[in-house]
């Protein structure tokens, strides 16, 4: 890797740390962030870490109009041996800037931005929780400053990345949650901006969820945004079915994120010589299965989560116990081996594991 000038300004007044046998997912942050500008004619610069603190903008800047922004979220974990790992921080990095050519912000240096988080974990390390199930969440982003209430593309950026020591995102943990398949709102289409990480899609997708909290369902599985009737992805995750065998996840199109885990649950299952395939699939194809009894398991895959078991999906008045509501085999399988290869119990045979010196 390049040797790059990132500039550090230590705090002088560090925080309490949480304990990590009581961590929630996303409510603690460390005492240092990462910070990068843009500004047209002069490029992407002034690459820093500095003491974690509130964000002063204009009241017109474009992010809070027009929605200009994108995010990453990706983690850090301990081993035994107390080395920091992360895993797949490329990928990141690569799709991060996908999702800028789709909202029109400049794209960066994808080193440079590597070197700036690594260099931002070391400098909180102790922040990593060294409790089984912990990790540290990492959320790089990046938003228009510019003030300016015309429609169009910001001249100035900023880019951050902060840090916050988390448990598991969902309390069921690996257990299976119960899905509400939802047949009302949508969450993107093909064209739009279904396939880049941008705060929009996510503000879309609330309502969904909370008619879905509500009637006591952890998560909505998505269905497409223009016939209601192909499945796209379950919650913010991307999903995957075994239906007699056979393992499938719905085919990229446009309107679904490509997922880091999901790239890399499909690398495992093709690994181990497991039937997998990417192809459409139909909310009615899913149904039959369960009605035929050949729906053996499903899954979400997501940063957050890892693996997320379904053990129910709920249609049209209907509930679909999945494996009698269990984890399934090969839901286990994948997550124990992701979980092993991110935390350093398991071998890494695919040189995913990038080490945080």
């Amino acid at each position: 890797m390049k040797d790059f000038d990132i500039k550090v300004e230590l705090t002088k007044d560090k925080k309490e740390k949480p304990a990590f046998d009581q961590l929630s997912f996303g409510t603690n942050f460390t005492d240092h962030m990462f910070v990068m500008d843009y500004t047209k004619g002069q490029g992407w610069h002034d690459p820093r870490i500095i003491p974690y603190q509130p964000i002063t903008l204009d009241p017109a800047a474009i992010v809070f109009h027009y929605g200009q922004t994108v995010f990453e979220g990706l983690k850090a974990y301990r081993t035994k041996d107390e080395e920091i790992l992360l895993f797949r921080p490329d990928q990141n990095m690569k799709r991060l800037n996908r999702s800028n050519e789709r909202l029109c912000i400049p794209v960066f240096d994808e080193e440079l931005a590597l070197a700036g988080l690594k260099k931002l974990i070391s400098i909180d390390k102790d922040w990593v929780p060294n409790v089984e199930g912990t990790s540290l969440y990492i959320r790089p982003f990046i938003f228009a400053t510019e003030p300016y209430l015309g429609v169009a593309a910001s001249d100035t950026y900023r880019f951050l990345i902060i840090l916050s020591p988390v448990g598991a995102y969902y309390k069921e943990g690996i257990n299976p949650v119960k899905i509400a398949v939802e047949q009302e709102y949508v969450r993107a289409v093909t064209g739009g901006t279904g396939n880049a990480k941008t705060a929009g899609n996510y503000a879309g997708s609330l309502k969904a969820q909370v008619v879905a909290d509500a009637a006591g369902y952890s998560q909505v599985l998505w269905l497409d945004g223009k016939e209601k009737k192909y499945i796209e992805e379950v919650g913010s995750m991307n999903v995957f079915f075994k239906i007699n065998g056979e393992v499938i996840t719905p085919v990229l199109n446009g309107s679904i994120l490509e997922g880091i885990t999901r790239k890399s649950v499909i690398e495992l299952l093709n690994h181990w010589d497991i039937p997998v395939v990417e192809r459409k699939i139909s909310i009615d194809e899913i149904f039959r299965a369960y009605q035929e009894g050949v729906l053996e398991e499903a899954f979400g895959t997501g940063t957050a989560a890892v693996i997320s078991p379904i053990g129910e999906l709920f249609w049209q008045g209907e509930k679909l116990v999945i494996n009698n509501g269990e984890t399934g085999a090969i839901s286990k399988k994948v997550y124990d081996s992701l979980t092993g290869i991110q935390t350093g119990t398991k071998e890494d045979p695919f040189g995913w594991r990038v080490k945080v010196e």
